[in-house]
């Protein structure tokens, strides 16, 4: 947390007015130099993935056929690589074990340098080769979602004096491995407020770690002025925990006060060590599970419907093991953290401090404009690792 904390004051006090100016200037260096710092650290540890302080429950995991074709994804991921020039492929293609999976932050553009190719300096063949990837792999709902998020980056840069850090077309594609029906591959989208990483095995998918932000969280001026983001995550969530008893929410709760930045599981952290706390669900009524699951499928449901399905019939597998926590206030107009966990997904949902809305937010303390999510697999599958190390173990590379 204090590595955390210290992000947050170096971030309030400098990411938007010195990148902001012309000057790219010695403050501007040493917030770049520490999220460097960061995943330095980081990726110096092993791959472990998240777990309680009791350690991994294994076989959660397993390769198998789910009936549910990837052939459209893998179509559209190698007519992308097709368009790219080799300078282009260099930066933008990685093994399938490559750490780049891990190298993805959701700050902004300027102290955090990406790898591969952003939407906005493709050719407009690649651009489409590039959303035809997002179309094909995200549903209806996980393709507007990410669009939207997009949207807000260009409201910050018209907030922030068009800071040219900010720009919803600076996303950056890299492909990992090459896309095949057998072999292992993937893709990663990586840029502020948005990043997606999408493990493909055969027909098996898994979409996490998965970042998703806004700031504003909806906007009233400027160019995408209407725009919302998150907002059915926000009310529903804040619904499910009206709806607990008394008794329920005091066990939901881990704090009646939303103070601070409450994220345990963002970018780097994805050996993170974190017990089950609150509210178990097989506490729950018939109705209250149902509506549980109501939330957990907003999450899920960003990818295709059909692989969605798989992966929410695994969360109702784990339904009674899983557990739901609430930090804030649960009134109407509260800004709040909570949390969903079990051996198979984790989920928060989390109201931040301002950063690029300073100037129309208190920055003391967090407010509903500013959210953050993070999507997890605990137990050694973000990024397919447990899919990946049964499968090199089958079938050595």
């Amino acid at each position: 947390m204090r590595i955390f904390n210290l992000f947050i004051s170096i971030a309030l006090l400098y990411a938007y007015p010195t990148i902001a100016d012309d000057a790219y200037n010695n403050d501007t260096l040493k917030v770049k130099k520490m999220f460097a710092d960061i995943e330095v650290k980081a990726l110096a540890e092993k791959f472990e993935g998240l777990r309680t302080s009791k350690g991994f429950q294994k076989g959660l995991f397993t390769i198998k056929s789910t009936g549910v074709t990837t052939a459209p994804i893998i179509d559209a991921a190698a007519t992308y690589l097709a368009s790219l020039n080799m300078p282009e492929k260099i930066r933008s293609q990685f093994a399938v074990d490559d750490p780049e999976w891990r190298r993805w932050f959701n700050v902004d553009n300027g102290i955090y340098v990406r790898q591969g190719l952003s939407l906005k300096e493709m050719t407009d063949q690649q651009r489409r080769a590039a959303m035809g990837i997002l179309e094909t792999s995200l549903s209806a709902k996980g393709l507007s979602l990410s669009l939207d998020i997009m949207k807000t980056d260009k409201t910050l840069s018209e907030i922030n004096n068009n800071a040219p850090h900010l720009d919803e077309a600076l996303y950056f594609f890299t492909i990992m491995g090459t896309p095949s029906k057998t072999e292992p591959w993937g893709w990663q989208i990586d840029g502020h407020h948005l990043v997606i990483n999408y493990f493909v095995l055969g027909d098996q998918i898994i979409m996490t770690p998965t970042f998703l932000g806004a700031e504003p969280a909806v906007t009233t001026s400027g160019k995408y002025s209407g725009n919302k983001v998150l907002q059915q995550e926000q009310n529903l969530g804040l619904q499910f925990m009206q709806s607990l008893s008394k008794e329920q929410q005091i066990r939901a709760t881990l704090d009646k006060e939303k103070r601070k930045d409450n994220m345990l599981a963002a970018a780097h952290k994805d050996n993170l060590v974190l017990d089950y706390k609150g509210l178990k669900a097989s506490r729950l009524d018939p109705k209250q599970k149902t509506m549980l699951l109501q939330l957990t499928g907003l999450f899920v449901n960003n990818m295709k419907e059909e692989h969605a399905k798989i992966r929410m019939q695994e969360v109702r597998e784990h339904l009674d093991q899983t557990w739901f926590s609430w930090t804030g206030a649960s009134n109407d107009d509260s800004i709040f953290y909570y949390r969903i966990h079990s051996p198979v997904i984790l989920i928060e949902f989390d109201h931040q401090r301002p950063i690029g809305t300073r100037s129309l937010n208190d920055p003391s303390r967090p407010t509903r404009d500013h959210i953050h999510v993070i999507v997890r697999t605990p137990n050694g599958n973000d990024y397919g690792k447990d899919l990946l190390r049964q499968h090199l173990k089958q079938h050595p590379h």
